[in-house]
């Protein structure tokens, strides 16, 4: 028998029982949009996890430290030169460290806490330079109100939200969602940026200038002048850029190369007498994450310590692969379910069709062609079922990321996409519901093949 016969005989059996068989297909879709649902979940919340953790940068950034530094004193390693013989990590160190293959960037993390004025009135804060590669490489900068810096040096400011509050003389929320004493919440962002757009911030700081009596070569005598610089309000920003840091993070973000330019006593930028400044800290930023170890090793033989945090993101993979895999098998005990309906209905027309069984087998069918027909039956409804069921998956994937962000709306927060149907789980989930089809239909066909068509003629 011909594969379009067999094919298009299948198809008039489904017709005939169409009631039945629709409900066992639906059985199919049900499972399948199930499993489609789950790991299209599952799925959209790791790319969600990866866009942000890679915005973030986070997971693609070597920290640098100078073995110099008490703050920043460890154990000697056997990698390197010793604590006491370790280079210093000034200009020279950075534009080594810059020019490692895989390097982005590298730039030193300066952020000091100073009096800013706002309407004449003091307010204490932590002040941090931003590179102007964040503008890109930062979601703390995407959802925020207002703009970025227009240059690299330009006197301009972005708050973050807290402080923004603080200069409208709102009180924050307190943490646990309890309601403040002056009955205030969180002001919308938006609302919140509005009157502060524009406006000047005067920024107060001490500089660390060579003493005008110094002698050549003498970096130990310095004068501290008083200076003021007038910020212009650009932004303001719901989220920290560098949430990791605890108490040391930064309510007002300049540009990095103004804040280098201010030689600030307290900054970060240790030796601001000398021509080549000395840093606590750099940042490398990695093209590639996968080198991250790699670039990690190269900063440690150049005698400075050195971490990540690939580590972190090598157990985030492994937890998602987790919960893909709990998602698909919770998704996939509808569809077993399912295949117990289709051999439930193929067992039935085995039992309705026993006359036309044997009049097949009378004109000459083999039992390869009973089998094949019977394999043609479920493997119709597995594919149309799969069809359909990769469509309903879709639909709830689409209303459950409607409702999360209607949910986010209501609480303030940016709309996110939780949910993703890449090809391969679409091209998957129908070939998972055509063998699970097929499968189910082996101890059917088997028997409708072991049939003997002389009892099958004889039947009724």
């Amino acid at each position: 028998m011909k594969l379009y016969d067999v094919a298009d005989l299948a198809l008039r059996n489904l017709r005939e029982s169409i009631f039945r068989n629709s409900l066992t297909t639906l059985g199919i879709s049900v499972g399948v949009a199930s499993l489609v649902a789950m790991l299209s979940l599952g799925i959209g919340l790791q790319q969600l996890a990866s866009r942000r953790l890679e915005k973030s940068g986070l997971f693609d950034t070597v920290v640098a430290t100078s073995r110099r530094d008490l703050r920043n004193f460890r154990e000697p390693r056997d990698e390197g030169a010793p604590s006491a013989e370790s280079p210093a990590l000034d200009e020279s160190a950075r534009q080594s460290i810059a020019q490692l293959p895989s390097v982005v960037e590298a730039y030193p993390d300066i952020r000091f806490i100073t009096e800013l004025r706002f309407n004449d009135k003091p307010h204490l804060a932590m002040v941090a330079g931003v590179p102007f590669s964040a503008r890109d490489n930062n979601d703390a900068f995407e959802a925020m109100q207002g703009r970025f810096f227009s240059s690299q040096s330009a006197h301009e400011a972005i708050l973050q939200k807290s402080f923004a509050e603080e200069l409208l003389g709102m009180k924050p929320k307190p943490p646990g969602g309890a309601p403040s004493s002056n009955g205030d919440d969180n002001a919308n962002i938006a609302e919140l940026a509005r009157p502060l757009l524009g406006k000047e911030l005067v920024l107060h700081y001490a500089e660390r200038t060579p003493s005008p009596t110094a002698t050549p070569g003498d970096e130990s005598a310095y004068s501290v002048i008083s200076r003021q610089q007038a910020l212009k309000i650009v932004g303001v920003t719901d989220i920290d850029p560098d949430s990791m840091r605890g108490s040391a993070r930064a309510r007002v973000f300049l540009p990095l190369m103004l804040t280098q330019d201010l030689h600030v006593v307290s900054s970060d930028q240790r030796d601001a007498s000398t021509t080549a400044p000395t840093y606590t800290s750099l940042s490398v930023r990695v093209a590639n994450p996968n080198q991250v170890p790699t670039v990690e090793d190269a900063i440690k033989k150049m005698g400075f310590n050195a971490f990540s945090l690939v580590d972190a993101s090598r157990s985030l993979r492994q937890f998602f692969a987790v919960l893909d895999g709990f998602l698909a098998i919770f998704g996939s005990l509808a569809l077993a379910v399912a295949s117990i309906g289709i051999v439930n209905t193929l067992v039935m027309a085995i039992l309705e069709r026993r006359r036309e069984i044997g009049i097949m087998k009378a004109l000459g069918a083999s039992d390869a062609d009973v089998r094949g027909l019977f394999f043609a039956e479920a493997g119709a409804m597995g594919l149309v079922g799969g069809a359909f069921g990769v469509t309903l998956g879709w639909v709830i994937g689409h209303l459950i990321n409607f409702g999360t962000n209607i949910y986010l709306a209501r609480q303030h927060f940016p709309a996110a996409q939780i949910w993703s149907v890449p090809v391969w789980l679409v091209l998957g989930a129908l070939a998972f519901s055509l063998v699970v089809s097929l499968l189910s239909g082996l101890y059917p066909a088997s028997r409708a093949a072991r049939l003997d068509p002389v009892q099958a003629l004889r039947y009724e």
